[in-house]
């Protein structure tokens, strides 16, 4: 199994691997008994979210504030969409967790689309194994090679998750549908501990950014609770993940000449492996490429509809909101690369322009039909803009209308 082969000191070759933190960590989260690879990357994901150290349940009190909160929200964005904010009819509940949690449920919520990252990468019964031949001994990383990396991609995955628990604000920071079946279907995350470091690194009233906040998540439960609009999403996401190649001769590629005995060569090899850049290099297929237009032409929808939500609501019960949501809006856009790798991993691109993109479709449609025009998007699936109609929302309405 892949755990023996790198802990293994058999063979002529010893373990090439022996004294390489990275593989270390890895090979050591492996051989914990009955740990499958989901339950390593969750166990990852939870220690660099919270850095080793054990976390306290929210205060009540909290919850209490919250929830006071998030029924003016919910009232607001009602008011806007005119749309149910709840998906079983009940009311939208919105709770303050702590990162431990936020990271559980998160994992758990992205797990259809992981495992099918997983399958698309898992090797094929069929695919050969480099073996020793007479022309001498093989190359130490081409066995391996396939094998570790559907592994590595998982466990980087669950690294990255566990540092957007360091700064997500709510569980729709990333536009990624939420699973609306069982009694946790209408239930929304906060992430208290970094709305508050957020409030006082920018001298926000605390209350006011929660607030935002609450109007923000909710927006994006409501947009997504019209089922063809989060169908759409969901069957995108998991086209885009399914396409996935393995490709371990890229990866070979990409490292190079290695030499095993030579220190300053692993460092080198810890380097590749730790970079999602390279990762994703590796394994992004020709049709990916070739589903992006769709996809980032819903994402953009979703955020631009979003984003209006926000700015209506805010502009109209916050004191500073021009000041906030300038803050806030600076803070997403200018996230650290290994932030961005989740989102790359599913094919989301949450730049400037991606926000800019929506905004104008947005204004476009408002600016010739109002609010009624903006509220077509959620009459039919036929009514979902191409993307070449989010950038000519005029020619959107034209055809809706036709």
């Amino acid at each position: 199994m892949l755990y023996d082969a790198l802990v293994s000191d058999q063979g002529p070759f010893g373990n090439p691997f022996e004294g390489i933190p990275l593989f270390g960590d890895i090979a050591r989260m492996l051989g914990q008994q009955g740990a499958s690879a989901w339950d390593n990357a969750r166990n990852l994901a939870v220690n660099v979210a919270t850095d080793g150290q054990s976390e306290a349940n929210v205060d009540p009190i909290e919850r209490i504030g919250i929830e006071q909160l998030a029924r003016v929200a919910e009232l607001n964005v009602a008011q806007v969409l005119e749309l149910p904010t709840s998906v079983n009819g009940r009311s939208v509940s919105v709770l303050p967790v702590n990162r431990t949690t936020w990271v559980q449920a998160t994992l758990d919520a992205y797990r259809p689309l992981a495992e099918r990252l997983a399958d698309a990468l898992s090797p094929s019964p069929t695919a050969e194994i480099d073996t020793p031949s007479e022309d001498g001994p093989p190359d130490p990383l081409a066995g391996l090679l396939q094998m570790l990396q559907p592994m590595m991609l998982a466990m980087t995955a669950g690294s990255m998750v566990g540092h957007l628990a360091q700064r997500s604000f709510g569980q729709y920071d990333l536009p990624i549908p939420r699973p609306i079946i069982g009694t946790a279907a209408d239930e929304l995350h906060l992430l208290a501990p970094n709305l508050d470091a957020f409030a006082a690194e920018w001298s926000i009233n605390p209350e006011e950014i929660r607030l935002l906040t609450c109007v923000h998540e909710i927006a994006h439960h409501t947009v997504f609770g019209v089922p063809h609009i989060r169908d759409r999403m969901n069957d995108l996401l998991t086209s885009y993940v399914s396409s996935f190649r393995n490709d371990a001769g890229a990866i070979e590629d990409q490292l190079g000449s290695i030499d095993l005995t030579n220190p300053e060569s692993m460092n080198h090899l810890q380097e590749v492996f730790g970079s999602p850049e390279v990762i994703l290099g590796a394994i992004t297929s020709p049709a990916q490429q070739a589903m992006r237009p769709a996809l980032e032409a819903h994402v953009a929808v979703v955020v631009g509809v979003v984003d209006h939500v926000v700015d209506v609501v805010g502009t109209r019960l916050v004191t500073n909101y021009g000041m906030i949501s300038e803050a806030t809006r600076r803070r997403r856009v200018e996230a650290a690369e290994p932030d961005r790798f989740v989102e790359r991993l599913f094919g989301l691109e949450l730049t400037q322009p991606t926000y800019d993109r929506g905004a104008a479709f947005v204004s476009g449609v408002l600016e010739r039909s109002g609010e009624a025009g903006l509220r077509r998007l959620w009459t039919d699936a036929s009514h979902l803009p191409t993307p070449p109609e989010v950038d000519a929302p005029g020619l959107w309405l034209a055809r809706i209308d036709l």
